[in-house]
């Protein structure tokens, strides 16, 4: 099972078996650049405008 690389605390963590090659590196970082993409088309069509964040008045 993989995990985020940056949870170092999670259980299947641990030091990587051979250092990792340029073209490893490269495919891994294209696939999570493809997994953004790809979670940003589905969340946030092109037809849809993003809003800007307005907060809440405070109330009285």
């Amino acid at each position: 099972m993989t995990h985020d690389r940056q949870d170092v605390n999670h259980p299947d963590h641990a030091q990587p078996k051979h250092q990792e090659t340029e073209a490893e590196k490269k495919e891994r970082k294209n696939h999570a650049d493809e997994n953004q993409d790809h979670a940003l088309e589905e969340t946030f069509p092109a037809s849809d405008p993003v809003s800007p964040f307005v907060p809440a008045k405070a109330p009285d």
